[in-house]
């Protein structure tokens, strides 16, 4: 693992303005002092607010944009991936042959993508706070989820159909906001390339550069059954931009892990990603060979492949980041000065002083539990979208039926419409690898709680894993929608009446599912929460507002500039060309072009730029973000990450640390001479600059 040196690092501690490429920063707390000084940009609030209502977030857990006013939205192949499985039969594989709807009406709906528009962001940190003073354990989590369960709701309103809120924890509570975003849940596919162009050079090119990747998707926002109409959206630069130029991501990082406690990241290290990795493993061969059987096995368990694939060698990466002793010195470090600062004041000593050691103690009691909290409550040794749903419609019957403020966290008013979107969707459920997958989810489940378990007795008695898969399997009737619909819609009286044996499975386990659940609210999370707030607030007296909070999932400004890197001696270009991919194929997977741009060879300009990197600072999250210019321009389309910045969820170093993105030429020159795709090009050519 690459050694980083100590300068470099300063994530947590350090001023700002070291390195104004470094930082996930939210739109209303943006580095304007650096930016102006590296790179004489000054954006003013009308530019922020443009390119803020511009992005999108896919509430599955990517990004994307608007490219036109009539709702067009640019995002990554890999993120509308399921919906392009969801959408193809045996007969159609649209993962295969590509998808283009040449006229509007053949724009099809994806059946579970939701797309959040971020309006407005309010401060309502003193109302959180107020409403845990003094309280611990079970009161502090009971009143936390209530107040944010009433903020949400209030701000929603009467529009939940449209509206969606978040309140969101920054800096690890020292900050609470409430993000409002406006929803489309009718979201249609438009394009989306082949398989072979969109993840051309498979795993072994992931998280490497150079690539010669397609990796693009467009959905299309409907409202009242016809295309959005929005102000803001950004327009496609064909040029792109050149090296050394200011480039911008606004994304949706998912998470980072740059402000946590050395304990917290050791229980990380030794307890989470380790199992996790080894778990991937065994379930990418037991998938494999399921993919081996026949073609339609390999095209419906294309999608759960790709996504184990690309989180094992990405938690791989942060794996060998956190066993890196000069990485756990450095955080070591940084932990120690924070805590002689607090130690220096016999005032701070008093009321910050006691956090750390709180929140180890919690790692302890979260090593005591996280097995069962990871095989039952949520859901490992259950893998199956029949269990999920069957979840879903148990815990929902009840949760429904409680004041607001009272219901487990996903079930609040303002997340129901997420919940039923999923339930009633139509995407397929394959039952043959559901099988499999279940009869592997209850093998583990045995094998890590142990025969004598009482779940595990409980679960499969006399019986195998394999034989009681078929037996939930063959008995379900939960691959309908329209059953899901009415035991949605029929509340407690039908749950209670349901002989499904998904549903009664859900029933017997929940009782011990929901304990060990709070005793993780009421011991672990809620004592993390409390004691990381109160070392937020000792770092505010430290920094002030200076350094940026640790991902969120939500909207993200990150400013860096085109730029290659030296890779042990050898200088990495920031650019590479379409007549490279003709360069790399082999004919073979995961190396063989698609018919399609074979035919289209003579017809392409081999020079266009195909694929960039930059030192913008993103984390898993950010796909299918825009890469912007300071014209809010599209240059660029961010679809991946290269090696280094796998351990971004602990530091970024700007030496090595590379955004990879789609140069927005290639986008258009494949668009209209590979696809064919005119009346996309013509949309794209016509959306004009604000």
């Amino acid at each position: 693992m690459k050694k980083i040196a100590m300068a470099v690092l300063c994530v947590l501690y350090g001023p700002a303005s070291v390195n104004a490429a470094e930082g996930m920063w939210t739109p209303n707390n943006l580095p304007t002092a650096e930016l102006k000084e590296k790179y004489q940009f000054n954006p003013d609030p009308k530019w922020v607010t443009h390119a803020q209502k511009a992005a999108v977030r896919l509430a599955g857990g990517c990004s994307g944009s608007f490219v036109s006013p009539a709702g067009l939205v640019l995002t990554n192949h890999h993120c509308v991936n399921s919906c392009v499985q969801q959408l193809s039969t045996a007969d159609h594989d649209f993962i295969k042959s590509g998808f283009y709807a040449k006229k509007p009406e053949d724009e099809i709906k994806c059946p579970e993508i939701e797309l959040n528009r971020l309006d407005t962001i309010t401060d309502v940190t003193a109302r959180v706070k107020k409403a845990t003073e003094g309280k611990n354990g079970e009161d502090y989590s009971k009143a936390e989820k209530a107040v944010k369960s009433d903020i949400e709701k209030e701000c929603v309103g009467n529009e939940k159909e449209t509206t969606r809120c978040d309140v969101v924890d920054l800096y690890h509570g020292g900050v609470y906001d409430v993000y409002k975003y406006h929803r489309y849940q009718d979201v249609r596919l438009v394009f989306a390339p082949e398989l072979a162009i969109a993840f051309f050079g498979g795993d072994p090119d992931n998280f490497n550069f150079p690539r010669y990747d397609l990796d693009m998707g467009m959905l299309r926002a409907y409202e009242n059954n016809k295309p959005a109409k929005v102000v803001d959206y950004f327009p496609f630069s064909k040029n792109g931009a050149e090296a050394g130029e200011l480039t911008m991501t606004v994304g949706n990082p998912g998470g980072t892990d740059r402000q946590l406690t050395v304990s917290e990241l050791e229980t990380t290290r030794d307890v989470d990603l380790i199992p996790r990795l080894f778990l991937l493993s065994e379930l990418r061969g037991v998938l494999t060979q399921f993919r081996s059987q026949g073609t339609e096995q390999s095209r419906i368990a294309q999608h759960d492949i790709f996504g184990i694939e690309n989180s094992f060698k990405a938690l791989k990466g942060r794996l060998q980041a956190l066993q890196d002793p000069e990485v756990f010195n450095l955080k070591q470090k940084q932990e120690t000065e924070l805590r002689d600062y607090v130690k220096a004041s016999p005032e701070r000593q008093a009321k910050y002083g006691a956090a750390w050691d709180e929140i180890a103690k919690a790692q302890t009691t979260y090593r005591n539990i996280e097995t069962p909290l990871k095989y039952i409550e949520y859901g490992r040794g259950f893998s199956s979208d029949y269990f999920s749903d069957a979840r879903l419609l148990v815990r929902g019957a009840e949760e429904r039926t409680k004041p607001n403020p009272e219901r487990l966290r996903e079930f609040t008013e303002s997340k129901l419409p997420s919940v039923t979107q999923q339930l009633f969707s139509t995407a397929p459920i394959y039952p043959e690898l559901e099988k499999v997958k279940l009869t592997f989810a209850l093998t583990k489940l045995r094998e890590n709680l142990g025969v004598d378990n009482p779940i595990v007795k409980s679960v499969l008695g006399k019986e195998s894993p394999a034989v009681l898969a078929e037996k939930l399997i063959s008995g379900t009737k939960l691959g309908d929608p329209a059953v899901r619909k009415a035991l949605w819609e029929g509340g407690a009286d039908a749950i209670a009446k349901s002989d499904d044996p998904f549903i009664q499975l859900v029933k017997q386990i929940d009782p011990q599912a929901r304990a060990i659940r709070k005793q993780y609210e009421n011991q672990v999370e809620s004592v993390i929460d409390k004691n990381s707030e109160l070392i937020a607030a000792a770092r505010f007296e430290k920094l002030g507002t200076s350094v940026y909070p640790d991902a969120t999932f939500t909207q993200r400004f990150s400013f860096g500039e085109v730029k290659g890197w030296n890779e042990k001696g050898t200088e990495i270009k920031p650019f590479t060309e379409i007549k490279g991919a003709f360069a790399r194929a082999t004919g073979f997977e995961p190396f063989a072009l698609p018919a399609s741009w074979l035919t289209a060879k003579d017809k392409l300009n081999l020079d266009q730029r195909f694929d960039l990197v930059s030192t913008n600072d993103i984390i898993g999250g950010n796909s299918g973000s825009p890469l912007i210019n300071r014209k809010a321009e599209l240059v660029g389309l961010v679809f991946d990450g290269n090696i280094q910045s796998l351990g971004g969820n602990y530091w970024f170093d700007e030496r090595v640390n590379r955004t990879v993105s789609v140069h927005s030429g290639a986008i258009l020159e494949a668009l209209q001479k590979v696809y064919n795709a005119d009346r996309v090009v013509k949309e794209l050519k016509d959306a004009k600059a604000n």
